[in-house]
């Protein structure tokens, strides 16, 4: 079955949503230049109303290692994302303060960033494209023969969601700006883009 996460949420109202829908990730972005960022405490709140089916993961750009583990180790996250320039040097540093799961995003224009994704040390890779967080999608084919596990991001929404998981079959799929409205969460939108998936799963 294809894992679901649902990122960038902020209010309590999407915490509420999420512990109807119940996808396996929910996302947390600490990235301060983004829109959806949430401050830690925030985040805390919002993470003690969670349903504890859920995964959390917090997403980061170029963070000081020692703040992401701060968060896995205080319990605010169950994992990481790392969206920036972080290298397998960044990685084997976040490894020695903290031992939860770690995801790398890769912006993929190409066969040359698949090699890289594939050779990376992370427990999960994510492909997206661009910076993230864009609401485009990149170009599929190129994930022809790409036998590593990943989470797939980038463009995806109700509509087309059930098309990427029918034709790929990744790990996961990953959606922020896709269910959302004016710059925030729709619960109409997220109800849509968990069926999708789930019913595109049963259909086989």
């Amino acid at each position: 079955m294809t894992r679901i996460k649902l990122c960038g949420l902020t209010r309590p109202c999407d915490i509420e949503w999420v512990n109807t829908l119940l996808p396996d990730y929910i996302g947390f972005v600490f990235a301060r230049k983004s829109r959806r960022y949430i401050a830690p405490l925030n985040a805390k709140a919002l993470r003690e109303k969670l349903d504890p089916q859920i995964c959390t993961v917090g997403v980061f750009v170029n963070e000081a290692p020692e703040d992401v583990a701060a968060l896995m180790n205080g319990g605010i996250i169950d994992m990481a994302q790392l969206h920036g320039g972080e290298d397998e040097a960044y990685i084997k540093t976040l490894r020695k303060l903290t031992d939860r799961p770690l995801i790398k995003a890769f912006r993929v224009d190409g066969p040359a960033d698949l090699d890289r994704a594939c050779q990376s040390s992370a427990d999960h890779i994510l492909l997206d494209n661009g910076p993230g967080g864009t609401g485009a999608a990149f170009d599929w084919s190129v994930l022809n023969g790409f036998d590593r596990p990943c989470f797939l991001a980038g463009g995806l929404n109700p509509e087309n969601v059930g098309k990427a998981v029918e034709a790929l079959r990744p790990f996961a799929v990953d959606v922020s700006s896709g269910i959302e409205t004016d710059g925030v969460k729709d619960f109409v939108k997220m109800t849509a883009f968990v069926n999708a998936v789930r019913n595109t799963d049963q259909e086989g």
